[in-house]
């Protein structure tokens, strides 16, 4: 090997194939964080419809389910994030097609409708406070309001999420980052909508067929 052939080994690589490099193992690592914080969040939810599942009968003698769930309000609270989860897939359909502002339109019909689930949320939460179905009347309504509190939580912390990444798409663009951004909050979304339907048919359908 010649002393210009060592020289040229020797060199760094030229910084546009470093960059891809880094960007390469960045979007690995979010990802691969994110996957971790979703089995997180399921031990989480596990825990808690566990909880349930334990304490669900146990009224002392006060409400159950049958004397305080209104089911077709409760439909259609859940009609309404499934169709949060069809216009958020319509969101990454317009991300694909780099269009920005159908992405963000998308994004919009998304927290819109999360919105309202929070809402009717809040207003159950509310009738169910008005007639003493507070959390400390019995450890029935203790597990449930921490089951659907948390995942009404989650739902308001995925909705601030959605706002967010609306300005940072306003901003830059689809560039990568905000790509990764989109197709993690993709996944929390659903994970929320997977969640509920678990909520739906273990609390409330179960708990009213009792």
């Amino acid at each position: 090997m010649t002393a210009t052939h060592m020289a040229m080994a020797a060199q760094p690589p030229p910084a546009f194939f470093v960059s891809a490099e880094e960007a390469h193992e960045e979007g690995g690592a979010t990802l691969f964080g994110f996957w971790i914080y979703l089995m997180s969040d399921c031990l989480l939810f596990a825990a808690l419809f566990a909880t349930y599942g334990v304490l669900g009968t146990s009224l002392a003698a006060g409400p159950g389910p049958r004397d305080l769930f209104d089911l077709p309000v409760v439909a259609v609270n859940t009609a309404m994030l499934l169709l949060s989860s069809l216009t958020y897939g319509l969101a990454v359909l317009g991300m694909q097609a780099r269009r920005v502002r159908v992405t963000q339109l998308w994004l919009a019909v998304t927290a819109l409708f999360g919105a309202c689930f929070v809402t009717i949320e809040l207003r159950e939460f509310a009738h169910l406070f008005a007639i003493g179905a507070t959390p400390q009347r019995s450890a029935f309504l203790s597990a449930f309001y921490g089951l659907v509190s948390t995942h009404g939580l989650h739902v308001t912390f995925g909705i601030v999420w959605i706002l967010t990444l609306m300005a940072q798409l306003a901003r830059h663009g689809l560039i990568a980052a905000n790509v990764r951004r989109l197709m993690c909050l993709s996944m929390f979304w659903h994970f929320l909508d997977v969640v509920w339907i678990g909520v739906f048919t273990f609390v409330y359908l179960m708990g009213v067929a009792r």
